[in-house]
């Protein structure tokens, strides 16, 4: 979009349980800039940002081209001097007991002595995500359990903000990281540069990449994704994952845990601890 000032028209749709790739490549086609997020139960949360004189039957038309049938959703104006940086850019700074991720739109940051995570969170899915916080407190929990940590998996990377943190915290360690979704990718990847780490990011469905192949089998996997997600790559976290080590899942709400922690225990998996941010649940894993 050539001018963030001002208003602009925003296009949330209706939340759904999993997301419509053929939905995704359109709106990452269609509008200036796409956010995803989640709700409170679970759901998926699209929306899509368009300069203030979009009309709305130009979404209509372009979806008839793309053969697209669009699902429920809502136009609306958003009013801002800086409509992306404060409204899709910004968010407040996540602090944890180890960490503080904040956005590129803050000058400075008082990290209070903790490790600071840098991220441009506009296109991935939400650094400041109640999963994220957990799982940040589950990497702290892994480093008291095994501070040598060499060999790190996340999947479903997002905006990289675990295998950025896996990367200072472990400086030694190897950091594989991989998402779905080939904005997420791009994202992860500057973020990394611009946190001075080296951490090796590509796109892959699950495990399937030849990059998460090739540096398995893994110390720790991060997993913050959705829990139908999460149950189906269960066995191949397990066939990943070294024997004595640590798994963090996430993306589930409370109602679902029982039902993913128990697919992971079938292979293998002990539940060790459940973290608790509102209705969002995490769990550290250890292979038995």
């Amino acid at each position: 979009m050539s001018n963030n000032a001002g208003s602009c028209k925003i296009v949330k749709f209706c939340p759904v349980a999993e997301t419509d790739e053929k939905l995704q490549e359109f709106a990452d086609e269609f509008f200036d800039v796409v956010t995803l997020d989640y709700n409170d139960d679970g759901m998926i949360c699209l929306t899509g940002y368009l300069p203030a004189d979009a009309e709305e039957k130009s979404l209509d038309t372009a979806a008839q081209n793309a053969n697209i049938i669009l699902p429920e959703h809502q136009w609306d104006t958003l009013s801002s001097d800086d409509w992306l940086t404060e409204n899709v850019i910004k968010f407040a700074p996540v602090d944890t007991e180890d960490f503080v991720v904040y956005g590129i739109h803050e000058h400075q940051v008082d990290l209070h002595g903790k490790i600071g995570v840098k991220v441009y969170a506009a296109t991935a899915f939400g650094s400041e995500h109640q999963t994220t916080k957990s799982c940040l407190n589950a990497i702290s929990d892994i480093n008291r359990l095994n501070p040598d940590v060499k060999n790190v998996l996340d999947v479903g990377t997002g905006s990289g903000v675990l295998a950025i943190a896996a990367a200072k915290l472990w400086k030694n360690a190897k950091i594989t990281a991989v998402d779905i979704d080939k904005e997420s990718v791009i994202v992860a990847k500057q973020n990394a540069e611009d946190n001075n780490v080296s951490v090796a990011v590509d796109l892959s469905d699950g495990y399937s990449a030849d990059l998460v192949q090739n540096n398995a089998p893994y110390d720790v996997i991060f997993a913050n994704i959705l829990a139908r997600p999460l149950i189906a790559m269960a066995p191949d976290m397990a066939k990943n994952l070294v024997k004595g080590g640590y798994a963090v899942i996430s993306g589930f709400v409370e109602d679902q845990t029982d039902w993913v922690v128990g697919e992971h225990k079938k292979h293998g998996l002990e539940l060790k601890k459940i973290y608790y941010q509102d209705n969002w649940r995490a769990a550290l894993l250890e292979k038995k």
